[in-house]
């Protein structure tokens, strides 16, 4: 029996992926850009056991079977190919923040599966190869692969979309305070979500614009340039959200309590607080600032009704083994 664990954060994007050209490989409509949040982790744990008759998952001590097993053992299967594996495999796996509901932790999970797993079979993978393999289990996994902020080309087919670290996390102390307005699991996921995402109206002009807006926030970011990033940023998660709102049928994720915190956030930076806020698939509110004003955002994000949370992270590192791996 081979064992090997591994860890992952979670990213939030900053230009947002939302939809497929390819759904089976997850090849996206358009690329993306993202920063990987230190602290928040997913840690897996995967051993490949002869003594197994089928993979088994568990996830914050609690056996998962259903469609999460199945998608956990496509990817295994892939590694199994790649390594000429037979052994079913044991899959323990925990998060330390709140899962399906808008905090990427289909990212972190699937980063550090294809960490551990590739690692307990026994292969020696570049970062891009990784990237390659979990973006084929979930999209935003593959940004979580590389560290600090991070670029996911589209690209054309499995060889070329995978994701690579633009800048490390050390370029910029960016911090981001996640407001926690609802834990509840959301009806609808990501993966059902990207399938959606044509049905909108509204979609290929999203498409269309996206190169240019991923050309600021890259700018943005290798510039240091807050005011530029807020702009771009706030812009691209409104137009992703206006995707899922017109798309049939329509994802509304926003809560109440969502909306209170777009607001004040506008509000803050409109009296002079650097700040800005984006959303992924999901309730809660990703508030980002300087390093500096984490604390006082934080403190002010905790003051508004609805808020039940807030959760801080800066830039962080990408998968990897830990010792024991």
């Amino acid at each position: 029996m081979t064992t090997s664990t591994a860890q992952a954060s979670p990213n939030i994007a900053l230009i947002k992926y939302w939809g497929n050209r390819d759904h089976f490989l997850r090849i996206p409509s358009n690329s993306s850009l993202s920063m990987n949040l230190d602290g928040l982790v997913s840690r897996t744990q995967v051993s490949f056991d002869p003594g197994l008759e089928a993979d088994r998952l568990t996830l914050n001590e609690q056996e998962i079977i259903g469609p999460a097993l199945q998608r956990v053992s496509v990817l295994l299967e892939r590694v199994r190919g790649m390594a000429g594996l037979k052994q079913f495999a044991n899959v323990t796996s925990s998060n330390n923040f709140p899962i399906g509901t808008g905090i990427a932790s289909s990212a972190s999970a699937f980063a550090a599966l294809t960490v551990a797993a590739t690692a307990a079979a026994g292969l020696k993978l570049t970062t891009q190869e990784l990237s390659r393999l979990a973006r084929t289990a979930s999209g935003s996994a593959c940004r979580s692969i590389p560290a600090g902020f991070v670029e996911w080309q589209a690209g054309q087919d499995d060889a070329d979309s995978y994701a690579f670290s633009i800048a490390p996390p050390d370029h910029w102390d960016l911090g981001d305070c996640i407001a926690i307005t609802s834990e509840t699991h959301k009806p609808v996921g990501s993966t059902e979500g990207h399938t959606l995402a044509d049905s909108s109206p509204l979609q290929a002009a999203r498409v269309a614009t996206t190169p240019q807006r991923l050309a600021q926030c890259r700018r943005a970011v290798l510039e240091r340039d807050f005011d530029a990033l807020a702009d771009v940023v706030e812009l691209d998660a409104n137009m992703m959200h206006a995707v899922m709102i017109t798309s049939a049928p329509p994802l509304l994720y926003w809560q109440p309590a969502t909306l209170a915190v777009m607001h004040a956030v506008q509000d803050w930076r409109s009296s002079g607080l650097p700040v800005c806020y984006t959303i992924d698939a999901g309730p809660n509110v990703h508030v980002l600032c300087p390093g500096e004003k984490v604390d006082l955002v934080a403190a002010r994000l905790r003051q508004i009704p609805g808020v039940n949370d807030v959760l801080t992270a800066h830039p962080g590192g990408g998968a990897h083994c830990l010792p024991a791996c």
